[in-house]
């Protein structure tokens, strides 16, 4: 005995049959849709935020020309701007990967230029250099609290008179950053704890400024760290003990200051270490044990220190040394003029 099937459901199974295909249809053209309009972003389009950002950095930076009306679009090929690299983003767009200011062919700077916290809005920026930038209208470095740029990996300020006052602790903020270049500016104040916190720091370059303080002992920190100058600075106290947890030091200048103490023995641990200069500093006290361990050292600068000491036998060994500097350092050379004479 066959069961009984309604009429209302089979049609209703009919109904479904048919109207499916038109659904499926439906969401799939709207998916095609969707992908034809990421794929209309032309790849030489920049993001158009990106663009009035830097529209406004090279209004506060230059007056070489109309940046804007003469180049509307900075990172086309052919007619991109001199000191600007771009790069494509996850959304098929063009962002700012490196700007130069300073030096030409590069953009050149106005005397009213300050520095523009904007480019830490560059979401994509890795490279950022200002040479010779700030000169007439004072000015200091400012990082905006948010939307800061986590790709920047090199920041650069140098030979800038009028760039003054402290180095922000929001500098923390630049988590990728990997060369970061102070130099020869008229920075003031102490080093920031917080800069010690970046870790991927590979250069770290602040000499030439008027920094004053002392060294943190959490310089110890920088693990990564392969060149170390601070010079031509103020810094008082002694060198701290923790310096010689930087296994992949090459350089060290900590020259032109007023650091006072001996040189701890924790240098010997630096077995990378081919430059080091503690030179015009109120360094005084033995030379440190374990300098036979610096055999890729090949400058030592040590002159204008007070030390009244003997050298070491040990800077015989040092055979790579190509440069010896104590002069008034008051230091006697009879030790290691007779281990020279028995080796």
């Amino acid at each position: 005995m066959c069961s009984s099937f309604p009429i209302s459901t089979a049609l209703f199974f009919l109904f479904i049959a048919f109207s499916l295909p038109s659904v499926l249809s439906l969401t799939t053209h709207e998916q095609w849709k969707k992908q034809q309009s990421a794929n209309d972003v032309h790849p030489n389009d920049m993001d158009p935020a990106e663009a009035e950002t830097l529209f406004k950095i090279m209004e506060t930076m230059s007056s070489d020309r109309n940046w804007k009306v003469s180049n509307p679009n900075p990172c086309e090929p052919g007619s991109s701007w001199p000191g600007i690299e771009c790069k494509l983003g996850q959304d098929n767009r063009l962002y700012v990967s490196r700007l130069d200011f300073g030096t030409p062919p590069n953009p050149t700077c106005k005397a009213t230029a300050t520095f523009p916290s904007e480019i830490f809005h560059l979401l994509y920026l890795q490279s950022v250099f200002f040479f010779r930038c700030f000169t007439h209208t004072k000015t200091n470095i400012s990082i905006p609290p948010r939307r800061i740029s986590t790709s920047l990996q090199q920041l650069s300020l140098r030979s800038n008179p009028a760039l003054v006052g402290p180095i922000p602790p929001q500098i923390s903020s630049l988590n990728s950053l990997q060369i970061l270049t102070l130099s020869q500016n008229h920075l003031t104040g102490k080093i920031p704890k917080e800069i010690l916190s970046l870790t991927s720091l590979v250069h770290l370059d602040l000499s030439y400024n008027f920094l004053s303080g002392t060294i943190p002992d959490q310089l110890g920190s920088l693990k990564n760290l392969e060149g170390l100058d601070l010079s031509y600075n103020s810094f008082t106290g002694q060198i701290p003990d923790t310096i010689g947890q930087l296994g992949l030091l090459q350089k060290l200048d900590l020259s032109s200051n007023l650091l006072t103490g001996g040189i701890p023995d924790s240098i010997g641990n630096l077995s990378f270490l081919a430059f080091m200069a503690l030179s015009n500093n109120r360094l005084k006290g033995k030379f440190p044990k374990g300098l036979a361990k610096l055999q890729n050292l090949q400058y030592f600068i040590m002159d204008d220190n007070p030390m009244f000491v003997s050298l070491p036998v040990e800077l015989g060994s040092l055979v790579k040394l190509q440069e010896l500097r104590l002069s008034n350092s008051e230091t006697c050379w009879l030790a290691l003029f007779l281990s020279t004479l028995n080796s």
